[in-house]
């Protein structure tokens, strides 16, 4: 019998829990102060739900669940399920809001933190379940949401261990005004931001195949998005505005002064810490739900992003009747966790008796520790000492004290050999 975890799934041990657990400690520490209040939701949700249209390509992912009690199969395959496991914390929250709003403030800060599973093909970094950790602000309709959210994320990175990280910023009704004036249908977008999210993984030339050949996209009208968002590269931060109005001449006017806004803010934050930030048109997000500004991390350790998010001003309105503006940012966190090699160092001690040491003598020892403050574990005397010693700093034991029958040892560090 194979008795290895399911494909994309891992058994962790005690030293790669401890990385977590520090790394969620020092995140929620950081959210906690801004203000983020912890909620949880089901892993389940309704299946229509999970399939309406707003979850992008991680619609094809999910875990679907057999409908209970079938008498007899079904006419479509779409049938045999009613339940699946959910593959982010963003919808799950929606559907919680729209329950639960007359009982929390306005605006309602949520900070969530747990598993959610996409049937994707597992590869490095990537795994068909995996702990996500979000942050969403509800109720708040300017872009002190956006300047917010970013703030305490980058904050969140920096005392989990990731300082020094670059924010992305885009906005999905730029891209809306960039695709009209391109040529692309209101009808048409959706796919169009698929594609294009796409470029980071096949350049600009599987990116132009795909739009003429999947999307039925014109040579003339990929030419013009290419040569669009090129000539947006690198814009100059302090004239964003005009640059942005220049290059897209049907871009709304509160659009542009949104981003100004969020980018005012982003350059006073940097001036505090060591953060850079760049306006990126390049940037989509795959989540159909998006309806302003988005926004993505980046760390010199990986290629991949370490946390994304952005506004979803209509996604409530679907379990609520009507539309609440809302903003959100998810964390990497198997990503972060990941780029941090070692366990950070705890005060662990473990308290080594000998065998003929009475339990409430070794107790009373260990009673003595914990009354401290600290951490300790009680753990008997067996085999050579320097190589019980040298297994007991293995599994994350700073120090230990040894218990003889009526003699307690000064505490010592590990890595200091004990005459026996």
């Amino acid at each position: 019998m194979d008795n290895s975890p399911a494909r994309g799934t891992r058994d962790l041990l005690p030293a790669t829990v401890a990385v977590r657990d520090h790394v969620l400690a020092r995140i929620t520490e950081v959210y906690h102060r801004y203000g983020y209040q912890r909620i949880e939701t089901p892993a389940l949700e309704d299946i229509a739900r999970l399939t309406g249209g707003q979850g992008g390509e991680n619609e094809k992912l999910i875990f679907k669940i057999l409908r209970r009690g079938l008498t007899e199969f079904p006419d479509s395959l779409d049938q045999l399920a009613d339940l699946g496991l959910r593959f982010d914390l963003t919808v799950p929250l929606t559907r919680f809001y729209g329950n639960n709003h007359a009982a929390l403030p306005v605006p309602f800060r949520s900070f969530q933190f747990g598993p959610v599973w996409r049937a994707e093909r597992p590869q490095k970094d990537r795994y068909r379940q995996f702990n996500q950790c979000d942050i969403d602000l509800i109720g708040e309709e300017s872009v002190l949401a956006e300047a917010e959210l970013i703030e305490a994320t980058t904050e969140a990175l920096e005392a989990a261990g990731l300082p020094g990280t670059t924010v992305r910023l885009s906005d999905r009704r730029f891209l809306s005004a960039l695709a009209e004036g391109a040529g692309v249908a209101p009808e048409a977008q959706g796919s169009f931001f698929i594609i294009l999210d796409k470029l980071d993984k096949i350049g600009w030339e599987g990116v132009r195949k795909e739009l003429t050949e999947r999307a039925g996209f014109s040579e003339s009208q990929a030419d013009g998005v290419q040569a669009s968002i090129t000539a947006l590269q690198g814009l100059d931060p302090a004239k964003l505005a005009d640059q942005l109005t220049d290059a897209v001449p049907n871009l709304p006017e509160d659009v542009a002064s949104d981003l100004v806004a969020t980018t005012t803010a982003l350059a006073e934050l940097a001036k505090t810490r060591e953060l850079g930030w760049e306006f990126d048109p390049t940037l989509v997000r795959g989540m159909g739900y998006y309806t302003g500004q988005i926004f993505e991390v980046s760390h010199p350790g990986t290629s991949a992003s370490v946390a994304g998010g952005g506004r979803y001003d209509k996604l409530i309105g679907r379990s609520l009747g009507k539309d609440v503006p809302a903003c959100g940012f998810s964390i990497g966190f198997e990503r972060i966790v990941n780029l941090l090699d070692n366990a950070p160092r705890t005060d662990a001690i473990a308290v080594l008796h000998e065998a003929d040491v009475s339990p409430s003598e070794v107790l009373a020892v260990a009673r003595q520790l914990r009354a401290e403050g600290r951490q300790v574990t009680t753990i008997k005397r067996r085999g050579k000492f320097g190589a019980q010693l040298g297994r007991l700093a293995e599994w994350g034991y700073t120090s230990f004290v040894h218990v003889r029958s009526g003699e307690v040892a000064d505490e010592r560090a590990l890595g200091i050999r004990e005459s026996s």
